[in-house]
């Protein structure tokens, strides 16, 4: 989880950029927060955003800002959120989630004095629907891991040895568990370990080498599938995240 507050002077606008990790986002300022899906579908307050959704971008007015993000693995999510073909490419709102507990889950974020209290506040409710949902399958889980400890860099074939499935019933289940394809979901774990050191300052050429592409061609292609954007552009897009490797525009922090 993280927190976000600011003022801006002008129109802000940033890139989702995709990762491997459903992101819920609580808009708790007065200022209002717009995610542009690619679809031409727009969403307001309390948006969930799945591993891969293509084209989708923050805005708002200038003005001043706060929002909490949470970033969830799959896997947790598809027990949290109680959600399964949407954990993909799809940006819809938690309330299509939760229901009206959305909407008092926000209630209580405005209403909290502090950040910390807000964090708890969130990871009470997350704990509450984990005990309370489905759990993906454990061999769906095994496999996801896998794929994250190699950066993407493993075959599915593998892992359906592995778990004892055949390839068909891997493919099923984890689609409809992780909402990718087990082939997929290891692209973009690699996609986000390539746009990462991409982000660190590594030349496109050097990235093809470390992140297991084929060449620098290879790279480029898959960053353009999933981000639509190019290395060069993707390395510098205002983005908030949470993990250690943020990064932001430049002159920015």
């Amino acid at each position: 989880m993280a927190g976000f507050s600011g003022r801006e002077d002008d129109l802000v606008e940033v890139g989702i950029v995709p990762r491997p990790a459903v992101m819920v986002m609580f808009n708790l300022g007065d200022v209002p927060l717009v995610v542009d899906y690619g679809s031409g579908e727009q969403h307001r307050e309390r948006v969930v955003a799945g591993l891969a959704p293509r084209g989708a971008r923050g805005r708002g007015p200038a003005g001043s800002f706060e929002c909490l993000e949470v970033r969830l693995s799959p896997v947790a999510a598809h027990a949290v959120l109680g959600a399964s073909s949407e954990l993909g490419g799809a940006v819809i709102t938690l309330d299509a989630l939760w229901g009206r507990d959305a909407v008092r889950i926000e209630e209580r974020l405005r209403a909290a004095g502090t950040w910390a209290d807000r964090f708890a506040i969130v990871e009470a409710a997350l704990a509450r629907r984990h005990e309370a949902g489905r759990e993906a399958d454990p061999e769906v889980a095994y496999c996801w891991g896998q794929m994250v400890a190699g950066r993407g860099r493993v075959r599915i074939e593998r892992l359906a040895t592995e778990v004892g499935w055949s390839r068909k019933r891997l493919w099923s289940r984890f689609r409809s568990q992780i909402g990718l394809s087990p082939k997929r979901a290891a692209q973009l774990i690699r996609f986000d370990d390539a746009v990462h050191r991409l982000a660190a300052g590594h030349t496109a050429a050097a990235v093809a080498v470390m992140s297991g592409y084929a060449d620098q061609s290879h790279l480029h292609r898959d960053v353009v599938s999933f981000a639509g954007a190019t290395p060069t552009a993707v390395a510098v897009e205002p983005f908030l995240a949470v993990d250690d490797v943020a990064w932001a525009a430049p002159g920015r922090t």
